[in-house]
């Protein structure tokens, strides 16, 4: 049995406990005790990424951006549509393209971004 933990170990760093757990599930199965064990980390970093993406909305939302021109806020909006307008250019090339020129634009004629943080509630 410790030969087999041995294995689960070296193959994905797990610590003793899962392993043996995974193997005792698995009734003695390396392979199944692997397939396991995958599974489990496959789900949490599932889980893991849909707690970011959800904290990262969160925040957006309590959020402003605001494009400046000198003192002058030309043009204000909440921080969601910026965060989906990032993980938009994050989904398509043409996006990140269009927003990659107009940040250029943007800098060529010295503008700002500020983001500002409303008080949670």
């Amino acid at each position: 049995m410790l030969e087999k933990i041995d294995v689960l170990r070296a193959r994905l760093g797990v610590s003793y406990r899962e392993a043996r757990e995974a193997l005792e599930a698995a009734g003695g199965d390396v392979v199944e005790a692997l397939v396991l064990l995958e599974e489990r980390r496959r789900r949490t970093r599932a889980v893991e990424l849909a707690e970011g993406l959800r904290e990262l909305l969160r925040r957006a939302y309590h959020t402003r951006l605001r494009i400046k021109k000198g003192e002058q806020t030309v043009l204000e909006v909440p921080g969601l549509w910026g965060a989906l307008a990032g993980l938009g250019m994050l989904a398509s090339s043409e996006l990140a393209l269009l927003g990659a020129a107009a940040t250029l634009v943007g800098m060529a004629n010295r503008y700002t971004l500020e983001l500002a943080r409303e008080p949670d509630i």
